[in-house]
């Protein structure tokens, strides 16, 4: 067909899409020039020949009618087809919504089964006369009503989260396209446009990842919310479950954590500082960044009052003299308490899935004096002996414990060095070398040899480097001589010296040798003292424990209670009350003479180990058996730190609180004081005075533990003679360093000491 020949014909008519194309015929004048036309352009030369092969007339004109017309129906077809093809997008993009609305659906769970998830599990930790110590897990608040809550509290968070949360169906496209526009001036993410029904959608149901298939998640759960729930609802739900911070859940929760006070209770101020959490709990938590919450307070007062839910005035009350009293930062050493019960509370009742109490041995008061102690004795001799941590245990002679320190400060360092930490006893560690000896038949006057010895190259020594001959065990252990406590090992066997402590209740890897003796071997500090409590309690085997009862929250079901227990006898009366007459004189004249207990027995040992890395005091009365330890976490030595300095002077200073009000009671197998024993000198001496009454068994204590060991009065044997003697005579020293014989006795010697022959 030649170019610009009319087809003739008929021409039938076409319907549907091919009718709609069937005009769409390119033109010479919808062709740019130049625009690519494979065929020559025309010149003005051809013109005429293209005229003559018509048959030589004039070319006809076109009409200025005919021309209109055609641009009048070009124009209306260009519109025609933008409207087909925008009804086209507009059809496929439909198709597409409704394929992302099912597809992010599908991986939502079904409407029909959503409901409100429990709050998660939250374990409270009660003292033993039911004080809260701690909280472990998501600590949430009980739930609040609105109708409870001060009217400014629940505006603040709408004034500063959601401005139209009243008018708005879950999602606010105004809001949304405010914070677009905001941030695309700020060239970056500056405001959010989530409504609070998006954000309790979030905090219910989803993660906090940020991908956009979580927030299409979002968008349909408020959507689903607003249909389920009134607005009042949505906002006491919101309020009751949103994060504030430092593992706080909710208005009511939030306001205990950080003021001390119920939701209801709080200030105009404290409401603004609450509403700004939300924003960023962690990095605004106002026990934590006070300068940062009080800046974002001015926000949200400023905000309210644009809003109109507080007047200038109120406003400007709130900013200008702001009351917060904010609580610091949880770092009692009690957390150390709470952070043990965590480790056995799942070997008590499992997996926690629903909110309990725990119900402590702990006494909150002395928690309290067992924490000023170890801080302030460290903040005021740390340096002068390059002491940088310590540790306190203090448990009832059945094992109850009554107070715990793992550490100087638990916000700088978690690790719990009264339970975890492992670390050599030293010489706290000889009455079990001592027990077994006199288990196999010796007794406190026995005498044994202090001179240098050398087992196989190694040379013990005593702390002094002074040797003090033939002297009894009493003494050896009060002096804590090393030399004396190494033969008595080698003597009973250090396997033998291994079994005893374990009897007694220490759990660690003890190695049996020689050195046993000097508490090479590395243990616990809370099986060390619970390893002395036999000696406080008439020889009874204990087990260290914190736990009394596990209960539900309402208290509907009890999930644990400490079982009854029938304690084991693990020493004998008559061993118990000769190792306390043994310990007593420890404190009474030998290296923890420092401690001071007014009108009260105790007994104890100090330890030390070697290169001064470690010192230890464990002392014990009829009513408390505590032990006390410092030293560095990296095990490097101290400035001549020793167990009868700072470990006594911290154990004295507790124990006297810990004693005040109650009857003084006699340790187990040592006859009942009299007023001239409170002087420790004057309690060595008062068997010798004119007219002393023999001692007599002790009646019943009133409180505490009734002693079953029998008193130890002891006797004198005349020294024996060399043969008897397993080692041979120390060496001589000069004269003031000689102990006295046995015929003379502790009470010879210190009466020798005091008035001369």
């Amino acid at each position: 067909m030649a170019w610009g020949k009319k087809k003739s014909g008929r021409k039938e008519p076409t319907f549907g899409l091919g009718a709609a194309l069937s005009d769409l015929r390119l033109t010479a004048d919808d062709r740019v020039p130049g625009g690519g036309d494979d065929r020559p352009k025309k010149t003005p030369k051809q013109a005429p020949k293209r005229e003559s092969s018509n048959g030589g007339g004039d070319k006809p004109r076109k009409s200025r009618t005919s021309s209109k017309a055609r641009s009048s129906g070009g124009f209306g077809k260009g519109i025609k087809r933008l409207f087909y093809w925008g009804a086209v997008l507009g059809l496929w993009a439909a198709i597409a919504i409704v394929g992302v609305v099912i597809y992010v659906g599908a991986h939502l769970p079904p409407i029909q089964s959503l409901e409100i998830p429990k709050r998660p599990p939250t374990i409270q930790i009660v003292g033993m006369d039911g004080t809260v110590l701690a909280t472990r897990g998501e600590q949430a608040g009980a739930n609040v009503s609105l109708k409870d809550l001060p009217p400014y509290l629940p505006k603040a968070f709408i004034a500063i989260e959601d401005r139209r949360f009243y008018s708005h169906y879950g999602v606010d496209p105004i809001g949304i396209a405010r914070a677009a526009a905001t941030n695309l001036m700020h060239r970056g993410v500056s405001q959010g446009g989530s409504t609070l029904t998006q954000q309790l959608a979030k905090n219910l149901f989803l993660t906090q990842e940020r991908t956009m298939a979580r927030k299409l998640q979002e968008v349909e759960l408020a959507f689903w919310l607003e249909r389920k729930h009134s607005k009042a609802e949505i906002l006491e739900l919101y309020l009751n479950r949103v994060y504030f911070g430092s593992g706080a859940y909710g208005v009511e929760a939030a306001a205990q954590k950080y003021f001390g006070k119920p939701a209801k209770n709080v200030t105009v101020a404290e409401a603004a500082m609450l509403a700004g959490l939300v924003k960023s709990p962690s990095r605004l938590a106002p026990n934590r960044n006070p300068e940062g919450a009080e800046a974002r307070a001015k926000v949200v007062l400023a905000a309210m009052q644009d809003a109109e839910f507080i007047t200038a005035a109120q406003a400007k009350g709130a900013t200008g003299v702001p009351q917060y009293n904010v609580k610091p930062v949880g770092a009692g050493t009690v957390n150390y308490v709470a952070d043990w019960i965590g480790e056995v509370l799942d070997d008590l009742v499992g997996q926690v899935d629903e909110s309990i109490i725990v119900e402590t041995t702990i006494d909150p008061k002395l928690q309290s004096v067992a924490e000023a102690a170890i801080i302030d004795e460290l903040a005021a001799k740390s340096v002068k002996f390059n002491v940088t941590q310590g540790a306190l245990v203090a448990m009832t002679p059945d094992g109850s414990v009554r107070a715990m320190v793992g550490g100087r400060n638990y916000s700088e360092s978690q690790f719990n060095r009264a339970v975890t930490a492992k670390r050599q006893p030293g010489s706290s560690f000889k009455p079990f070398v001592y027990l077994t000896a006199i288990e196999a038949g010796l007794t406190p006057e026995t005498i044994r040899t202090d001179a240098p010895i050398d087992i196989k190259g190694w040379k013990p020594e005593n702390y002094t480097h002074e040797y003090f001959g033939s002297v009894t065990l009493t003494q050896a252990l009060s002096m804590s001589l090393n030399t004396v406590a190494v033969r008595l090992g080698i003597e009973v066997g250090p396997a033998s010296v291994v079994r005893t402590a374990h009897r007694l209740g220490i759990a660690s890897k003890l190695e049996a040798n020689a050195s046993i003796a000097l508490g090479t071997s590395e243990v616990s500090m809370t099986e060390l003292v619970g390893a002395y409590a036999p000696f406080a309690n008439g020889g009874l085997a204990v087990s260290p424990h914190v736990v009394n009862r596990i209960r539900t929250v309402e208290g509907k079901k009890t999930l644990y209670t400490r079982p009854a227990e029938t304690a084991s006898q693990v020493i004998d009366a008559r061993a118990v009350a000769m190792m306390n007459t043994m310990m007593q004189q420890t404190i009474l004249s030998g290296s923890a003479k420092k401690a001071e207990l007014p009108g009260w027995q105790a007994a104890g040992k100090t330890g030390t180990s070697q290169d001064f890395r470690d010192a230890w005091f464990i002392g014990y009365t009829s009513q408390l058996v505590t032990g006390v330890w410092l030293g560095n976490d990296d095990n490097s030595p101290t400035k001549k730190a020793t167990g009868g300095g700072l470990p006594v002077e911290i154990w004295s200073r507790f124990m006297k609180t810990a004693h005040q009000g109650l009857q003084p009671q006699p340790v187990p197998g040592l006859a009942p004081s009299n007023s001239f024993s409170t002087n420790p000198i004057g309690q060595a001496l008062s068997s010798l005075l004119p007219g002393s009454p023999a001692p007599s068994p002790s009646a019943p204590p009133e409180r505490g533990y009734v002693p079953s060991a029998p008193v130890y009065n002891g006797y004198r044997p005349q020294p024996p003679a060399p043969t008897q003697t397993n080692y041979p005579a120390a060496r001589q020293q000069p004269q003031q360093n000689v102990r006295p014989e046995a015929a003379s006795g502790l009470d010879g010697w210190l009466t020798e000491r005091l008035f001369g022959r």
